[in-house]
């Protein structure tokens, strides 16, 4: 080697290992891109079989739609002749209706409780009607409850002269299908709980209405007033007055409604309405 020149040597060894680091590199990446391509395929596979349309195409009939399979192209069929759901199968239909049929075919409703009347029922009865009738025929059930105080129209009084002469299977029919403003409480109230109510409404009535023949011999009887009088209460034994707040029991205009849609109650004996004038506000609404 001359003075002033440069050689470089190179080293076969290190070109070597290079070539090897290269070599497995590009191994590596391939058996990476093999894998990535099984996963794939193994991805699409599942997707593939979990794509099927069986329960997504459901063949069923819907209803209100029609069907080509019928000959009516209806898709809703009609029940079997005598067909009766499960849970509904009211052999006794006067337990469930609360009307027979009467010897022309129409529809009666008996006096005739449809299961014997124990202590057991009665109190079952007052504690229904306490719970869903007290609100509107008080507690008392004279009509009074304590939504008339704040604007609802006066509900029924049960002893007045026409209460007192319906049927007890009158009342389990109102509370099933409702009547007037009362609003049905069939889904409140079973119907051996209506008809435990119906019966708790005659003993109601019997409280205020007793005659001295149904007394037992050897009891003593007291009068209401002397009773009210002993318990530092003789309000109670007089008669309750329609509320000045109350709905105003008489015609509404012509053109408007009646209160709760119902026909006005100003005929019912029970009620005193107050000898008060209505609001100027109020009065000048009804011209």
């Amino acid at each position: 080697m001359f003075r002033g020149q440069c050689s470089v040597v190179s080293d076969p060894f290190a070109s070597r290992s290079r070539r090897w680091r290269t070599i497995r590199r590009t191994r590596n990446l391939g058996r990476l891109l093999a894998r990535m391509s099984a996963l794939a395929g193994l991805s699409t596979l599942v997707l593939a079989t979990g794509c099927r349309q069986d329960m997504h195409n459901e063949p069923k009939m819907i209803p209100q739609r029609g069907s080509s399979l019928f000959a009516n192209h209806r898709a809703a069929r009609p029940q079997v002749e005598d067909t009766v759901a499960r849970g509904e199968f009211h052999e006794d239909t006067y337990f469930y209706t609360g009307v027979m049929k009467g010897p022309d075919g129409s529809s009666e409703e008996p006096d005739l409780m449809p299961f014997p009347v124990s202590m057991t029922v009665l109190k079952r009865g007052q504690e229904r009607f306490n719970i869903y009738c007290t609100p509107c025929h008080s507690r008392v059930g004279n009509g009074l409850g304590e939504i008339v105080m704040r604007g609802y129209k006066p509900a029924a009084n049960f002893h007045d002269q026409v209460r007192m002469a319906q049927p007890v299977s009158h009342y389990f029919y109102v509370m099933t299908h409702g009547y007037g403003a009362m609003p049905d409480y069939s889904a409140q109230l079973t119907p051996a709980d209506r008809w435990a109510v119906a019966a708790y409404i005659r003993a109601l009535q019997l409280s205020q209405d007793a005659p001295l023949k149904d007394v037992p011999a050897g009891a003593q009887v007291q009068s209401l007033q002397s009773v009210a009088a002993s318990e530092g209460h003789p309000e109670y034994a007089k008669p309750w007055a329609l509320p000045v707040t109350a709905v105003w029991a008489q015609s509404p205009p012509k053109g408007e409604g009646s209160p709760a849609m119902a026909p006005p109650n100003s005929a019912n004996p029970a009620i005193k309405i107050p000898n008060v004038n209505q609001p100027a506000a109020a009065a000048q609404k009804h011209k």
